[in-house]
């Protein structure tokens, strides 16, 4: 099913749950961002009707102007909100081909598949800073894709139409004046092309989305156009929390500058690491647990390779081994009623390393049961409490908390667990 096809019930349901966008009467909100540099087509298209003055917004240009006949005004006003509350990662599940720059119907006019959107001049292969504003600050990780060579701009983008990788990856990059900046080194490309730039907020399932029209210089058949050769099949070696990887080198007519690795994850593979080497250790992982790694190479200009061969790899059952982190536990009953209770739970990583999917058990006190819980899924079995990560906080990384909730039963007074485990690990208590 389109996403935008079932954007009034999201909106709906929204309403119910909690709003993540506050408007206030001039119509500017107090959260999210967009692409400024390259500029994205709604932050080009703001920028164009503010010209027209008079403190409304009119563009010109053909292809904004079309969009407001189509969509209105208030996407414009809101240049910045081109987002999914609950995407969780799940990009390219839940966002239809002909919907990347738009996947809600708020913002649908933005898909139009024309020639004449406001462009971005740009240097094949130059190092460039990007800009990102900020209307509030969120952690997460910036993926910047480019259309792939032959790329026909009058046709809706479809997934299959960026590089399989991205060019561009950057994590919570520094923060000023309400916009974020970092640099990054542009592809090898000529001619008109799409910067598709996806913001995944770490903090929370939301996820930003951003087409920037852009026309590179000094790229194609002046440049660099040849791609590296896919890397050799990994091999690998598993500890119960950790897996580390080789592999043979890839060739190029100018040389790899770097690899990517990547571990399969259905639809939205996720890269866990990256270098100029042909090594790599990947922590933080769930013991007892099966995993998939492939590795791409790029080149200075950009040009990035087919994907290696997928190894797969089981880790180790942890039952003897290091256990996957330290952590430490706060448990907290917040209110107290005739045979119920509610308790809150946060848990923080003070390890060294990532824990992947964690997992927190605990013997569940006598006369207790746990009947709702929220931000995790818990279940009892055998007198022990297990509680999950949700798909938008199931990793922790060193120094990071996590924090879920859950109504119980009792029987009295509802005490506290004795004891808690993370993975296997003991944790500490507060």
């Amino acid at each position: 099913m389109r996403l935008k096809r079932i954007g009034a019930l999201a909106a709906a349901a929204l309403g119910i749950v909690g709003v993540t966008t506050v408007l206030v009467p001039s119509g500017v909100a107090l959260a999210h961002g967009s692409m400024t540099y390259p500029a994205s087509r709604t932050y080009a298209c703001y920028e164009d009707g503010r010209l027209g003055g008079n403190g409304d917004l009119n563009p010109t240009n053909p292809a904004c102007a079309a969009a407001v006949q189509l969509g209105g005004k208030q996407p414009l006003w809101d240049w910045y909100g081109n987002l999914i509350s609950q995407a969780g990662g799940r990009h390219r599940e839940i966002i239809a081909d002909g919907d990347l720059c738009g996947p809600t119907t708020k913002y649908d006019a933005y898909n139009l598949a024309r020639a004449d959107w406001p462009v971005t001049n740009l240097q094949a292969g130059s190092r460039i800073t990007f800009k990102y504003n900020a209307w509030a600050p969120h952690p997460g990780r910036w993926d910047q894709y480019v259309t792939r060579d032959g790329y026909d701009v009058t046709q809706p983008l479809k997934w299959s139409d960026l590089e399989p990788a991205p060019f561009d990856s950057v994590t919570n990059p520094p923060l000023g004046s309400g916009e974020y900046t970092w640099s990054g080194t542009l592809p090898n490309k000529s001619g008109r092309h799409v910067i598709y730039s996806i913001w995944q907020r770490s903090d929370s399932p939301e996820a930003f989305y951003s087409c920037s029209d852009v026309n590179f210089s000094g790229g194609g058949s002046g440049g660099d156009t040849q791609a590296p050769t896919a890397p050799g099949t990994p091999t690998a070696t598993a500890t119960s929390d950790s897996v580390s990887l080789s592999w043979s080198a890839s060739s190029d007519n100018t040389g790899v500058a770097s690899y990517q690795v990547f571990r399969e994850a259905g639809a939205n593979d996720v890269q866990v690491a990256s270098g100029s080497g042909t090594t790599a250790t990947v922590t933080g992982l769930a013991a007892d647990t099966a995993y998939q790694f492939y590795v791409v190479a790029r080149d200075a200009a950009g040009n990035t390779s087919t994907p290696s061969a997928v190894v797969s790899v089981r880790t180790g059952g942890g039952g003897t081994g290091t256990p996957t982190g330290a952590c430490a536990v706060t448990y907290a009953v917040g209110s107290a009623w005739s045979g119920g209770f509610t308790a809150n739970v946060s848990v923080k990583n003070t390890g060294a390393t990532a824990v992947s999917a964690w997992e927190l058990v605990w013997d569940v006190p006598s006369g207790q049961g746990i009947t709702q819980a929220w931000s995790a899924a818990v279940a009892v079995s055998g007198g022990k409490a297990t509680a999950k990560g949700a798909s938008w906080n199931q990793n922790l990384q060193p120094g990071q908390s996590v924090s879920f909730g859950f109504n119980g039963t009792s029987q009295g007074a509802p005490a506290n667990p004795a004891a808690f485990a993370l993975n296997g690990a003991s944790c500490a208590t507060a």
